[in-house]
């Protein structure tokens, strides 16, 4: 299995240069069940990753830009009334696919932001009465321009929850960046990337990652860590259950990925900035929005092994 993720990683960094680490961390969130918020600066590679994680895995894929004046609708689709049929029919919206893509999910207002919801915890969408199921599988890669910039929305904390992990990309190192102005458009670069994964080998990956094994002192650990969020005075609140549940979700599928059945200290260590960081907010700047610095502080100042009093 490790040789299919390692092959998998590769086709994708064809594409995008240099950032095997986010590649990894994207995957470790789709293997897991999740939804991934990717957040960067316009002209990143935010949308490449997105359509070459699609491509790599073999899933159908669509693309919805959002815009301040994006309705709902445009999301999940609409009962237009058939003439022959004297009767409505439902046109489906571009949701109805494995692998959607919310570009620039913070520039549309939050009545938009919230037809997602259903559709992330679900797998469903409910319109005109009638629950729609999703196809399986169903992911969502939402990107987002910093707060800073003009006309975003910041997402409500209700539904950066539903994210499972977010993640930055950065500027490429010069070395990468060299690569990228040597090899061409990346846009005609996508149509090369092959599927790998079937979707019985994914079912493989998610039932051998829900398998792994975790000790007694790692999952001291992971308590500590959680622990630590909810009484520290520097965090405004802690980590909620679910976000508790998604750290030790993560963290399995890490560790399978780096072709371990069992956990240890690093994989939580790797995970937890990109699944805690949109989770927990500075009590002395509630405004916060990155959180990665808390994060790291978390890991700072709560011990691997516990301390003998």
């Amino acid at each position: 299995m490790q040789k299919l993720i390692d092959q998998v990683v590769a086709e994708v960094g064809k594409v995008l240069l240099g950032k095997e680490q986010q590649i990894r961390l994207a995957l470790t969130c789709l293997f897991a069940r999740g939804h991934l918020l990717i957040e960067d600066l316009p002209g990143m590679g935010k949308t490449t990753l997105a359509h070459a994680l699609a491509n790599v895995l073999g899933l159908s894929y669509s693309r919805i830009q959002f815009t301040s004046d994006l309705l709902p609708a445009d999301i999940l689709g609409v009962s237009v009334f058939d003439k022959n049929s004297a009767a409505f029919r439902f046109h489906e919206g571009p949701v109805f696919t494995q692998v959607l893509l919310a570009d620039e999910i913070n520039r549309t207002t939050p009545k938009t932001q919230s037809a997602l919801l259903e559709a992330m915890e679900e797998g469903q969408v409910t319109v005109d009465g009638e629950t729609r199921r999703l196809p399986e599988p169903f992911f969502v890669i939402a990107t987002q321009n910093p707060v800073t910039q003009s006309g975003t929305f910041p997402l409500p904390e209700s539904q950066l929850d539903r994210f499972l992990m977010r993640i930055t990309l950065g500027y490429p190192d010069p070395k990468a960046e060299r690569a990228l102005f040597l090899g061409g458009d990346s846009r005609q670069q996508l149509t090369l990337i092959k599927p790998l994964v079937t979707y019985e080998q994914l079912l493989e990956i998610r039932r051998q990652s829900d398998a792994v094994q975790i000790s007694d002192s790692i999952l001291d650990y992971l308590q500590r860590l959680v622990h630590y969020t909810r009484t520290a005075p520097e965090f405004a609140y802690g980590l909620s259950p679910r976000g508790a549940l998604s750290l030790l979700r993560c963290a399995k599928t890490w560790a399978l990925m780096q072709g371990r059945k069992y956990l240890i200290p690093e994989d939580l260590q790797t995970v937890t900035p990109a699944v805690v960081g949109h989770r927990i907010r500075d009590a002395a700047d509630y405004g916060d929005e990155t959180g990665y610095a808390l994060a790291d502080r978390l890991l700072n100042n709560v011990d691997v092994i516990a301390s003998v009093s």
